[in-house]
Formats: structure tokens, C-alpha cells, sequence
């Protein structure tokens, strides 16, 4: 793991910003704040932007640390009962700007119109009456093993997440390509397209508010809506590998794959990669001001199953989707600065 662990002068210098930056928006999600956020983030100690330029540019490992944020956990209050009550007044929003700025280090954040109503930074905590739905916000169920957004053609290259609450020691399970056995495996086959993906759970309307409140808005989200309909009724075939053969990207989330129709040295091929993604899965237990990058394209993520009080006291995350190519969504995004997709 490429790891970087802050220092008491380190905390000590950053959170000036941090603090003043928090006092001028009102919201992490405030579009100006986003916006200047690649500029904010030259301001970060120079071994830091070092640190996480060497893991964009050089690949060391699928996985990035960043260690040591100071988080005041007195201060956060209880854990949100939904994602939806969490936007304003957020009592971690020193530790999301600083967040903010290291993603944006690596690339642009961006957020989805079908995921948690079109927010740039995710939630991640338990959901009362979602313990066995294959969505992040589960608990007593597994949440499986996936590329984030493997289904759609403008994910991300990498997905975030920072700690600030894990009382239970919950672990984030992680599987990297450098660690995978090729040689063992039909990849010639995994880079053919015969597999159908599925978009996952997550993304259906269900999980999302009525209206935006905005009627433009609501008919882009519909559309989208209405797209992922179509791509859970009539999946287009796709690689599961791309990219250099002696080292291969990764985009799959077998929970959403139908295997119906693939052809059998390629449902052979998908199998054994399962089977040596899971020999090679690990988990890591995130800390209060931890934050961890992964590498979308080169590592697996999922998560163990835990009990939720829903006391306040729950595991509670800050999520954030980077992408390295912003434009190669311009088709789904109603402008060239809007960071969300539809």
C-alpha cells in the first residue's frame, strides 16, 4: 500500500485552511467551492501533493493512505440516520474540505444524478431497513465485492473514502490486479466482450428524492432514470480486462452480471478470476482521519457485514468519486463545469 501518515506540524499547518475555507461555504456540495478546489489544493505541504502525484502518475499500488487527519469525534455529533439529513451543517466540514482537496489532487470529483440525488460527497452509514439490500448503506449483509460503477462507461478511476467514525473495527475489503496470478488465468478471453453488466442497486429510483425541485433537472434524471431501465433489461457485452495484458485493468461486479447466454470458455475465464480475486482479498479497518484512495481500475472494494445500533454511534464515511478524463463524460453532463452525470 502507498501509504502517507500526517504529522502533528502537518495538521497544524493545513487546518487554517481547512477552518477558513469551512467558514466561507455553506456546503461541501457549493459548485465554487468544487470549482476552485484543484487550485485550493496547491496549498496543500508540498510532500503531500508529492505523495499522491507519485501514486496518480506511477501506479505503485492499487491502494493509497492517507493517515492522521485530525478528527475530533466529540465534535461530529451522532451519525446521520440517512444520507438525505447530512448536507448542511456538517460538523466534519474541515475534515471534507481537506478530502476535497486531496481528490482533486488526483483528478476531478464528480457525482452521479441516479446516486444520492446528484451529490458530489457520499454518505456512507447504515440505513434502517436496508440490512440486506446489496447497496452501501446495508449492514447485516456482506456488501459484495465490485468496481464502483463497473456497469457505466464514464466511472471512475478512483473511489474514496475518508473515516470518521468505525467504533466496531468494520473492514473495507479490497482485492489489487498486482496481486492477482495472471498466468493461471484465460486472459485472452477476459478481454474479449461476452460479459453483460448490470448497473447496481444503488443507482434505481427508488433510492432517490421524488424531484430535484428543478423541472430541468428532473427530466436529465429521468432520462437517466430511464437509460439504466435499459441497460438492466438489455445489457450490452463487455471485457471484464482491458488495458496491457501483462497487466491488466479490471471492470466487474458479479453480483450485478447475469451469466445467462456467455459463452463457456468465457464463463470458465470469469469464474476462475472470481475465484482468484477472492483467495486475494484482504480487508483493511479504516480510523478516524483515515482516508483511502482506490484505484478503480487496478482493485476490487466491498465491505464486511456488522450490526447497526442506529444510536448515532455508527460507522459513518465520506465518499468521493474521481475521474482523470472529465471531458470523456461531456455527453452526459448538461455542462462543461457541472460535475454531475445524468
Amino acid at each position: 500500500m502507498h501509504r502517507l501518515v500526517l504529522t502533528a506540524e502537518d495538521n497544524a499547518a493545513i487546518f487554517p485552511m481547512l477552518t477558513e475555507l469551512a467558514d466561507a461555504y455553506d456546503t461541501i456540495e457549493d459548485p465554487r467551492l468544487i470549482r476552485l478546489a484543484p487550485v485550493l489544493a496547491r496549498s496543500l505541504p508540498a510532500h503531500l501533493l508529492e505523495f499522491l502525484e507519485e501514486f496518480r502518475l506511477t501506479e505503485p499500488s492499487a491502494l493509497c493512505m492517507i493517515s492522521g487527519l485530525r478528527v475530533e469525534e466529540d465534535r461530529l455529533g451522532p451519525t446521520p440516520s440517512h444520507w438525505r439529513d447530512s448536507q448542511f451543517g456538517s460538523p466534519a466540514f474541515e475534515q471534507e474540505v481537506f478530502f476535497l482537496l486531496c481528490a482533486s489532487a488526483l483528478g476531478d470529483v464528480f457525482g452521479w444524478a441516479t446516486q444520492q440525488d446528484g451529490r458530489i460527497m457520499h454518505d456512507v452509514l447504515p440505513i434502517k431497513g436496508h440490512e440486506h439490500y446489496e447497496i452501501g448503506s446495508n449492514s447485516l449483509q456482506h456488501l459484495s465485492w465490485h468496481t464502483e460503477d463497473a456497469f457505466h462507461p464514464c466511472r471512475g478511476d478512483y473511489v474514496s473514502l475518508m473515516c470518521l467514525k468505525n467504533p466496531d473495527a468494520v473492514e473495507t475489503t479490497v482485492s489489487c490486479s498486482p496481486d492477482l496470478d495472471w498466468s493461471a488465468l484465460d486472459v485472452d478471453a477476459l478481454f474479449e466482450p461476452e460479459f453483460t453488466q448490470m448497473p447496481d442497486n444503488s443507482h434505481l429510483p427508488e433510492n432517490a428524492a421524488e424531484s430535484t425541485g428543478d423541472p430541468t433537472l428532473d427530466r436529465l434524471r429521468a432520462r437517466s432514470f430511464r437509460l439504466i431501465q435499459s441497460w438492466n433489461e438489455h445489457p450490452e457485452k463487455r471485457p471484464v480486462l482491458f488495458g496491457d495484458r501483462n497487466d491488466p485493468y479490471m471492470a466487474l461486479d458479479p453480483y450485478h452480471m447475469s451469466t445467462d447466454g456467455w459463452p463457456r470458455r468465457h464463463l470458465d475465464a470469469f469464474r476462475a478470476l472470481c475465484a482468484e480475486i477472492e483467495d486475494k482479498m484482504r480487508g483493511i479497518s479504516l480510523c478516524p482521519g483515515d482516508i483511502v484512495f482506490v484505484d478503480n481500475f487496478r482493485a476490487v472494494h466491498g465491505r464486511k457485514s456488522f450490526t447497526a445500533r442506529y444510536d448515532g454511534t455508527d460507522r459513518w464515511l465520506k465518499r468521493l468519486n474521481i475521474t482523470r478524463n472529465l471531458r470523456g463524460s461531456r455527453a452526459w453532463r448538461p455542462a462543461p463545469d457541472n460535475r454531475v452525470i445524468y
